[in-house]
């Protein structure tokens, strides 16, 4: 014994790499399971290095500023100088290309808007409440006028860790915004102050039986015993997998995400794609309607847009029987937080601005825009973006990737693998771990105010007083090597509604104005 000990104490250090590099060796050729690493022992090994480090090369190393998706180095440079309160602006003008199809352009008028002296902006430079009040026109008990025109759109704890729910939702109360529970219920995580939008799905987590379906008696309690929740919103579907259910695995179920959702432990939980509670849609608007008389909220609806003949549907219904959603979400296909099939992220569901504008001029057909918030989502945390969507309809804005990357998303792609590096999308203790949320919701503060300072400034040089007020003819796109630009109106054959607006004044001082201490 003493003498193997000698000898390997006598063997150098490359000695010891020598043998474990001939173990390799014999290792790659003897295998049969990857034919690289068999028909190039050892050097093999560098090809699959390479590729699992490709996407950190390309983002940070290959791609230029413009290449990368969902987000480029642009926009997430913008959006972590804006919420680190670091200087985002730019030198030596645009570097994108504004005759490349899709561009937009929003078009100022030659004297700005110029707030009064006593004008509210002038001291709150990024306040800009909803114009509309959720329930007002269904005589809710509790109508809701959202205090932010940005807000956080769903996003579920085990999706996302503890501690970026805790950042957000203390960044949401700071900044007025609401904060939407994703169908994950409401956690301890989501209750530190921020206004709730409460969301449930075909799994009716937090408010379901033990056998898997709708229990109003617990949602009637979540409501009385959380006064800060001011919406209920049922998701029917989300552009990055409409139409598709889930699986929470029993690995991922801890004591706390069994207390929080009302799930077994140790048992896989199926989200079925479809809901039991109701099938069509007359179901769906009775099932609004009571859900809104027994808790006294507003109540809406969030989907992705493909075939339109249920909207037909519910559109007609809605004028003949004069009950309806307070607010509808309409998610874009290029949305998608958390992991989704590439099928389903990539092909099923329209974009934004195409299936915005359909179901819209719907409602415009029918005299139904003025009894409905339109909610935003899907890419539009940008000003430009936010402001197209303004000016096609929309009432809100709701954003959840670019919260993400306010609070330290990296864009790193492994949101589907419980690795994400900067504890963002992962349950992973250790990873969480590098999240501060005192820091975190400031710099969600930041990067919300920010937006809507910029919202409002651009609003301003279009000579208006409140993003609600511009219209289709204030955005031109570009239409690429025909060397012109056409307006949104021109492009897709409507004009949007009025929006019945005052005052910024007369909007801070709803009795329903959202961001209260007082939630009763």
């Amino acid at each position: 014994m003493e003498s193997i000990q000698s000898f390997l104490a006598t063997v150098p250090w490359w000695g010891w790499v020598l043998f474990f590099l001939f173990i390799l060796f014999l290792r790659d050729i003897i295998q049969r399971k990857h034919t690289i690493t068999h028909n190039f022992p050892i050097i093999g090994h560098i090809r699959y290095m390479l590729e699992k480090i490709g996407p950190e090369l390309r983002q940070y190393i290959v791609a230029n500023n413009r290449e990368e998706l969902p987000f480029n180095r642009s926009q997430r440079t913008w959006v972590y100088a804006s919420s680190k309160k670091q200087n985002n602006y730019t030198g030596f003008g645009t570097d994108q290309d504004q005759a490349s199809p899709g561009f937009v352009f929003i078009n100022p008028t030659m004297l700005p808007y110029k707030p009064a002296p006593n004008h509210p902006n002038v001291t709150q430079v990024d306040l800009i409440p909803c114009a509309k009040v959720m329930g007002l026109y269904n005589k809710r008990k509790r109508p809701f006028r959202p205090k932010s025109i940005v807000n956080i759109s769903a996003m579920s704890f085990g999706s996302l860790s503890a501690k970026a729910i805790e950042s957000l939702n203390k960044g949401a109360k700071k900044a007025g915004c609401y904060h939407n529970t994703g169908e994950g219920s409401l956690s301890y995580h989501h209750q530190h102050g921020a206004d709730i939008v409460f969301q449930f799905g075909t799994g009716y987590f937090g408010v379901r039986t033990p056998e898997g379906n709708f229990d109003m008696n617990k949602m009637v309690k979540l409501v009385n015993d959380y006064k800060y929740i001011r919406a209920i919103e049922v998701k029917l579907s989300q552009g990055a997998k409409p139409g598709k259910g889930g699986v929470l695995p029993a690995s991922k179920i801890t004591k706390e995400i069994s207390e929080i959702r009302h799930v077994p432990m140790g048992k896989d939980v199926i989200s079925p794609s479809t809901h039991t509670a109701f099938s069509t849609i007359p179901e769906l608007l009775d099932f609004i309607e009571d859900i809104a008389n027994n808790t006294g909220l507003p109540v809406g609806f969030k989907s992705a847009v493909g075939k339109l003949d249920m909207w037909e549907e519910l559109t007609d219904l809605m004028v003949e029987r004069n009950i309806g959603p307070d607010f509808i979400s309409i998610d874009g296909g290029e949305g998608g937080t958390g992991a989704a099939p590439p099928a389903f992220a990539n092909h099923v569901s329209l974009p934004f601005v195409f299936g915005f504008s359909q179901v819209y001029q719907m409602f415009k057909r029918k005299n139904l825009t003025d009894r409905v918030v339109f909610i935003a989502s899907g890419k539009l945390g940008f000003p430009s973006s936010a402001l197209m969507a303004f000016s096609m309809g929309a009432d809100l804005i709701n954003i959840a990737r670019e919260a993400m990357l306010s609070i330290g998303c990296i864009q790193a792609l492994s949101c589907h693998t419980n690795t994400c590096p900067a504890g963002v999308a992962t349950q992973n203790k250790w990873l969480q771990a590098g999240i501060d949320p005192t820091l975190k919701s400031e710099r969600f503060y930041n990067y919300a105010k920010t937006l809507r300072k910029e919202i409002l400034e651009i609003t301003h040089a279009c000579g208006y007083e409140h993003p609600c007020q511009l219209e289709m003819t204030d955005v031109d796109m570009s239409m690429g090597d025909n060397n012109y630009t056409t307006t949104l109106r021109q492009i897709y054959n409507y004009e949007k509604v009025p929006v019945d607006f005052i005052s910024m004044q007369n909007l801070i001082e709803c009795e329903h104005l959202g961001g209260r201490e007082d939630k009763a």
